[in-house]
């Protein structure tokens, strides 16, 4: 490039010498040149001596018009290039599918479809192949179907639909007008396939989960030998991914390998993202291992795999060595980030990427919001969930469904069900999500009305199919309420096939009740279902216990030992300056167990005289009332909202997280450790949050 500098000044200087003549077809030339190169100055220069020396000639030529036209959109100078054309005296297809292309490049895209108008009703010209295909484009951006839809039947009248160019403009434009049948149409009905048609129906069919269909289209791809390019492989992968068929995606990556094709950037990612989507996060990091040059989109691309296989400090650790590497983050880095964040529940990480955020100027991302919010909730602090969703300038669905379901998940129904009415205000539509959130709202506030008119006519009106997730929800909203045998009878004629989880979201509301001889039948129903289930053998075992029937108790750990089903063991954890603490009951591992036990047997003690009643009957052993005591002392949230106390800072919440149910006791306790503290104390289980403050819960104590 560093020679033509010279060449190009020794043009400049020959331009404006008065005497100079340069034939048109020279300036034709030296215009594409300057176009192809975007040198808007030498261009100028050229069109600067076209109007001083070499007007009359200029004037009567179409060609130099239409070369400066051309010039002026290639260096993206809409204004000047409309200028040019409004000066033509005369004008043909180039001239005006020039323009066409310019504006359909910076996105004007009605701008296009007034001068196809024009076009036809002033100049009288009929378009061909390039036009229509610049017009098909501008409807598909513009969202303008119906005149789409009418230069379809215009091509099909002229027989323009059967040039190549035309037919793939057409597929690509219904294909993102999401009308997938009028791409497969248009893809079947009309002769002659090349890559780009069979790039444009895959990538249409993947969008809108066509996956079979686009597995057939595939396959006759193949069939016609047809060569694959980059963005076939990207597609084909992402088919892979989305279908999860691994031997499938293997054959391709073998198929590339064997080819000795070079990749690009596009590609590689789709590879690690196939392999990550198909659980195969080892393969995907051999791919990315052997990457010689690394962008932020692959580095993000292999973040994402270990982030889906639940790999969080993996996905979290790679995020440091990129930085090591010099490679900036971009905005889906920081939500795969911010999402791993959240599934290892560490707040203060998530406070560190807050930081970077704000610094380097990515909150204006809606996928930077969402995550961040979703990270707050899900972290325990809902509260900076909240402002974030507050702050945020732009805001999608998926932003107003995290905030609701936050809410709905800290057991916080009237804050979710505010912000539903919100969400209804703004004129943002709910989806499939959104109601979740919203019924199980209805759940915590025992709306029983409200949550079976969402559920049975407000769904229906904005069109969103009722699916297993609502119908557990409402089971959980009529069990809340009393009302088991509604929950039995809805169960029976919902139209979905129920899993075990609605069933145990019943058997779990028999024990909360005591309605201990209904929980025994429907115990034995889900155990029919599903034998292996270890959630219903613990709640049906506990309710065999708080009826004292140690038989029963007896019979159902026999089953168990006979059925090879081991109970998973209660974990709690809670972070303490960027450290994690994890107990378990009777912990003795821990180097400050012995002060730990200290500070448990000092609490319990104190809140004894608040009410404090230990729940012997929740002990799964017959044995003294003294030692079932001692079982229930030292449970793993104890231990773990103990050590809180005892080192966390003193205006922080203490915020500790389990792996199964919070017990009775323990919720029991911690209401009383809280008001005799006076500190907040949250606590996520395996079914929700917790926030425990002045000896009250926000589950109401109903969880």
């Amino acid at each position: 490039m560093r020679g033509l500098k010279p060449a190009r000044n020794q043009v400049a200087q020959a331009l404006f010498r008065p005497t100079r003549f340069i034939h048109l077809n020279n300036v034709v030339k030296l215009l594409k040149v300057s176009a192809d190169t975007k040198n808007l100055t030498l261009g100028k220069s050229i069109h600067s001596h076209l109007l001083v020396i070499n007007q009359t000639s200029f004037e009567s030529s179409i060609h130099p018009f239409n070369s400066l036209i051309n010039l002026y959109v290639k260096c993206n100078q809409i204004p000047t290039a409309q200028k040019v054309f409004a000066r033509m005296p005369e004008r043909n297809l180039v001239s005006w599918c020039s323009l066409m292309a310019g504006y359909l490049q910076t996105g004007f895209s009605l701008e296009v479809l007034k001068l196809f108008k024009n076009m036809i009703l002033v100049d009288g010209l009929k378009p061909n192949e390039y036009v229509i295909a610049v017009v098909f484009s501008a409807c598909s951006d513009s969202g303008k179907a119906l005149e789409g839809r009418q230069c379809h039947g215009y091509v099909v009248k002229s027989g323009l639909v059967f040039h190549q160019y035309v037919k793939n403009a057409l597929i690509n434009m219904y294909s993102k007008f999401l009308d997938v049948e009028g791409a497969m149409r248009v893809f079947s009905l009309v002769p002659g396939y090349d890559v780009y048609s069979y790039n444009s129906v895959l990538s249409g069919l993947l969008q809108q989960g066509f996956l079979n269909e686009a597995e057939q289209v595939l396959d006759r791809m193949m069939g016609d030998g047809v060569k694959w390019d980059s963005v076939t492989y990207v597609t084909v992968f992402g088919l892979c991914a989305c279908l999860k068929d691994l031997n499938l995606g293997l054959q391709v990556h073998c198929r590339i390998m064997k080819r000795y094709l070079e990749l690009d950037v596009f590609v590689n990612s789709a590879i690690i993202n196939m392999y990550g989507k198909c659980g195969e996060v080892f393969n995907a990091r051999k791919a990315f291992d052997g990457l010689k040059g690394r962008n932020v989109v692959v580095w993000t691309g292999i973040m994402a795999a270990y982030f889906q296989n639940g790999c969080f400090e993996e996905a979290l650790n790679l995020f440091s060595e990129m930085k090591i590497d010099d490679i900036s983050p971009n905005e889906y880095t920081f939500a795969v980030m911010l999402n791993s964040t959240a599934g290892l529940s560490a707040l203060r990480h998530g406070d560190v990427l807050y930081g970077e955020i704000v610094k380097l100027g990515f909150m204006d991302h809606v996928i930077v919001g969402n995550a961040l919010v979703n990270m707050y909730a899900k972290c325990g602090n809902i509260g900076a969930a909240s402002e974030v969703f507050s702050d945020m300038i732009y805001r999608d669905c998926i932003s107003w469904n995290v905030m609701i379901c936050g809410y709905s998940h800290h057991g916080l129904g009237k804050e979710a069900m505010a912000v539903f009415h919100d969400m209804l205000a703004v004129g943002e539509c709910p989806n499939y999500v959104t109601f979740v959130g919203v019924l199980s709202a209805c759940s915590h506030l025992g709306l029983v009305k409200e949550g079976l008119y969402y559920l049975n006519q407000f769904m229906k009106t904005v069109g969103v199919e009722p699916g297993l997730e609502h119908y557990t929800c409402v089971v959980g909203l009529l069990s809340k309420a009393g009302l088991l045998d509604e929950a039995e009878k809805f169960l029976r004629s919902i139209p979905v096939k129920c899993d075990v989880v609605a069933w145990r979201t019943l058997l779990s509301a028999c024990q909360v009740h005591r309605n201990y001889g209904f929980g025994r039948r429907i115990a034995e129903f889900v155990l029919e279902m599903d034998p292996n289930d270890v959630g219903t053998y613990t709640l049906l075992s506990n309710i065999y216990a708080k009826a004292k029937r140690w038989d029963g108790v007896v019979k159902i750990r026999k089953l168990m030992r006979e059925r090879n089903i081991k109970k998973e063991p209660g974990v709690s954890w809670i972070e303490i300056r960027n450290v994690t603490h994890v107990f378990v009951s009777d912990d003795c591992q821990h180097p400050e167990s012995i002060q730990i036990y200290e500070k448990v047997k000092d609490l319990l003690a104190r809140i004894k005289p608040l009410g404090y009643i230990p729940d012997v009957a929740g002990v799964l052993h017959d044995v003294e009332e003294e030692q079932k005591e001692d079982y229930l002392s030292y449970h793993s949230e104890k231990l773990a909202i103990a050590y809180g106390l005892m080192h966390a800072p003193l205006e922080a919440p203490i915020r500790v997280f389990k792996n199964l149910r919070m017990c009775e006791d323990c919720h029991s306790a911690t209401k009383l450790i809280s008001k005799l503290t006076n500190k907040i104390i949250i606590v996520r289980d395996a079914n929700r949050f917790h926030s425990f403050r002045n000896g009250c819960c926000s589950c109401s104590d109903y969880w």
